[in-house]
């Protein structure tokens, strides 16, 4: 039974009892933040299209005492992501992961870049929340949403058109469902990572000038981990953040909210 409050012997950031949904947990953030929330005490399904990576991972979650299963879902098609939630129990966490990015010109994207980006990172994740997010409302019992977003959900960067047309979507698509689905205690939030070193942009981060200019102008000098990201996921899931709705939080070594330069006093 979800509750809200604290009033229990156990912690606000426990998950026991709790089954959460990760989707697109077969590597970078996702299958941090799965790996986090496990720890926490969830039940966790680790969903991805990588059928065999998924394993391997959930393998090593069950070796290290966790509760855990692999479940393949493909998000690039709507008809997909219905087939796959036939058969998908009602979570009462979801976390929103999966996601593609292709860098360039606004004026050089192919329809069929365009589509591809449209669908993982936005369409397929619109009718999954859309699927099991009726589940909650039915089931009567809350629940917790988290989509993953990025800065792009924000604040704008060049060569990222489609990419961060899909980042807005799910803010917007948050703050809406945070209206919607309040009053049957499901919690809708968004979390905004930064420069979070991944699959998808490790090549981009290797040239020097790259890392310099990141170390000139944001607060915490480095890049981020996926293991950056996970705690906050954890909270956004737990009953601890049972009055946070509606919200975009970054993790972004202060980016968005911080300035640095070269003036010091007396110099």
């Amino acid at each position: 039974m979800y509750t809200s409050g604290f009033m229990s012997n156990t912690s606000p950031f426990s998950l026991e009892g709790k089954t959460a949904l990760i989707a697109g947990a077969s590597r970078g953030i996702g299958l941090a933040i799965a790996k986090e929330i496990a720890s926490a005490g969830a039940h966790t399904i680790l969903a991805a299209r990588s059928a065999g990576k998924l394993k391997q991972e959930v393998d090593a979650l069950l070796a290290g005492g966790h509760s855990a299963e692999a479940r393949v879902l493909d998000v690039s098609a709507n008809g997909k992501v219905d087939e796959a939630c036939k058969d998908m129990p009602t979570p009462d966490i979801l976390i929103n992961v999966a996601g593609t990015n292709i860098r360039k010109r606004f004026e050089e994207y192919t329809p069929e870049e365009y589509n591809l980006i449209l669908q993982t990172n936005l369409h397929g994740i619109v009718r999954l929340t859309q699927v099991l997010g009726q589940r909650m409302v039915e089931r009567g019992a809350g629940g917790k949403i988290v989509m993953i977003g990025s800065l792009t959900s924000l604040i704008a960067f060049p060569f990222l058109s489609p990419y961060a047309i899909t980042k807005s979507g799910l803010w917007g698509l948050t703050r809406v469902l945070a209206a919607e689905w309040g009053k049957y205690n499901i919690q809708v939030n968004c979390i905004a990572p930064g420069f979070i070193e991944t699959d998808l942009n490790r090549e981009m981060w290797k040239p020097q000038f790259m890392r310099d200019w990141l170390r000139s102008g944001q607060a915490n000098p480095r890049l981020g981990t996926p293991e950056d990201i996970a705690p906050l996921a954890v909270f956004l899931s737990s009953r601890g953040s049972d009055y946070v709705t509606g919200q975009c939080i970054a993790v972004d070594g202060g980016f968005t909210t911080t300035g640095i330069w070269p003036f010091e006093p007396g110099k």
